[in-house]
């Protein structure tokens, strides 16, 4: 494990300058551990004491506002005394009587009026918290904090701990994200701070620890790979290396293939974190950014669109605010996989039959059974997506996943606004000497529009480029026509030879 405090620098900083703030970050990324470690920390040092408590009870409280102070006061209290504390630093036994809607507070005035040292308090899994009750608890930690300065005594610091950024508070609370507001529970907080995911050095780092204790290398190749497919997420690095060294039980030093085998198998099983993204996908505001990033297209950019974006960002599922690009290829892949499982089922072909007898995959036999599959089931099924804008693309994509699947891979590219999803088909087969070797087929996925001019010129240029960075010779250019002068289903799917502007001889399958 890697030490947890450097990775969160700014945090005992803001305490020290007996700051309100949050911390949050996507699942699985390290945060409770953190701030664990870094309570204990400040305890040792004997000035202050740090406790970190779970609000994950509350969840079931709801709106009921008094259930939620007591189940968080329990959990408290059971924080305080598993922590192995001395007396004098444990919170009141019983808590104060006061009205429902002040015991929060007044608790913590207690604890607070009663510790020799000075109390800072971590709350972990805020996000369990909802409601009336999320506003109540929060309006009682603006009121202390506000009255500390009259001699109230309340804790030095609180840490708000989970998925959310500042402005959910404050929007959650009543107030306005943009600016400090009087009428919001929390326009104390001054910061938020968010955990990163690991550099490719940290993860270097961290597998080293691995080899130290067990003698067992990763090659430099796939530590890169770990990095090139996780982009450093936390419980991926950690889950790739648990795949490779406990469920596949690999003991020589371990390669960058075994790294790909390990990826396949955590996609297949869909471990619980992955399936706490998929749960995700069909959210209003998740499908709202998501649905335009696998159409290759330019999302609506209006207030209410850049809240969603923020908020899909902190689950983790983009890479940045700015940049609307799936976080990492793993999480790609699966979301790719889980929007085409209904097509999928549509998929009768054998995968066998495509592979011709030299052992290499056939591409163009397997376009052209797509043609048929999409004569006969593409207008139903593009009806049937609720990523309506990204169907033909997730429809070609679960195709292409349910025949190739079986001996080979997919990578994926796809972002907003690049009008396009490219696709590379890896296939590893036996060479005529006995020699493994990788045949690799390039497609680039296009849609034409209404109202737009065939997408065939950018499409061939674009493919051009692709085919340039994988130093491929030729390519397939799959373009869509969503026009609602379209031909009729039934004559959809022609293919046609085309030349890129480098002189690449590509083909061309309209359907």
């Amino acid at each position: 494990m890697l030490p947890p405090t450097p990775r969160l620098p700014g945090a005992r900083v803001l305490i020290e300058m007996d700051r309100y703030f949050v911390l949050h970050a996507p699942r699985q990324t390290g945060k409770t551990t953190a701030l664990r470690t870094l309570a204990s920390e400040l305890t040792a040092e004997g000035d202050i004491a740090a406790l970190m408590l779970s609000c994950e009870r509350a969840k079931s409280a709801g709106d009921d506002y008094a259930a939620a102070e007591s189940l968080l006061l329990d959990s408290l209290r059971e924080a305080a005394e598993w922590s192995g504390w001395p007396d004098e630093l444990l919170p009141p036994d019983p808590w104060p009587q006061v009205t429902p809607g002040s015991r929060f507070g007044s608790a913590l005035t207690e604890w607070c009026h009663r510790c020799p040292r000075r109390v800072v308090l971590f709350l972990d899994e805020i996000d369990a918290v909802q409601g009336n009750s999320l506003v109540s608890i929060l309006s009682q930690l603006r009121d202390g904090h506000n009255a500390r300065p009259g001699g109230r005594p309340f804790p030095v610091s609180v840490v708000l701990c989970g998925l959310r950024d500042l402005r959910d508070y404050k929007v959650a609370s009543g107030g306005e994200p943009g600016r400090s507001n009087p009428a919001s529970p929390f326009n104390i907080v001054t910061e938020s701070l968010r955990l990163g995911d690991f550099s490719a050095d940290q993860i270097a780092e961290l597998y080293d620890q691995h080899t130290r204790a067990t003698g067992q290398e990763f090659t430099k190749d796939a530590v890169d790979r770990v990095f090139e497919l996780t982009q450093g997420q936390p419980w991926l690095v950690n889950a790739l290396a648990n795949e490779i060294t406990i469920q596949m039980k690999v003991t020589s030093a371990i390669t960058a293939g075994q790294v790909e085998d390990a990826k396949e198998r955590l996609i297949r099983k869909r471990a619980t974190h992955l399936d706490a993204l998929v749960a995700r996908l069909h959210e209003p505001r998740v499908e709202r950014v998501i649905e335009p990033i696998v159409a290759g297209t330019w999302p609506g950019m209006d207030t209410s669109f850049d809240d969603d974006v923020s908020y899909v960002h902190d689950l983790g599922l983009i890479r940045g605010a700015r940049e609307l690009e799936i976080a990492n290829p793993i999480y790609r892949e699966v979301l790719l996989r889980v929007l085409g499982a209904r097509t999928e089922r549509f998929v009768k072909a054998d995968p066998h039959s495509f592979v011709l007898p030299d052992g290499r995959f056939d591409l163009p036999r397997l376009l052209e059974e797509f043609v048929v599959f999409w004569r006969e089931h593409g207008e139903v099924l593009i009806r049937q997506e609720g990523y309506h804008e990204a169907a033909c693309q997730i429809i070609l994509m679960a195709f292409l996943h349910r025949l190739v699947n079986g001996g080979g891979q997919l990578d994926r590219e796809y972002a907003a606004g690049t009008k396009r999803l490219d696709v590379l088909v890896r296939w590893p087969y036996t060479g005529p000497e006995g020699e493994r070797q990788v045949q690799r087929e390039a497609m680039e996925l296009k849609v034409w529009r209404a109202g737009e001019n065939d997408p065939m010129p950018d499409g061939l240029a674009q493919l051009d480029r692709y085919l340039d960075r994988l130093t491929l010779s030729t390519g397939v250019l799959v373009i869509f026509d969503r026009r609602p002068e379209a031909p009729p289903w039934k004559e959809r799917g022609g293919f046609e030879q085309a030349t890129t502007p480098s002189g690449r001889q590509v083909t061309v399958l309209r359907v």
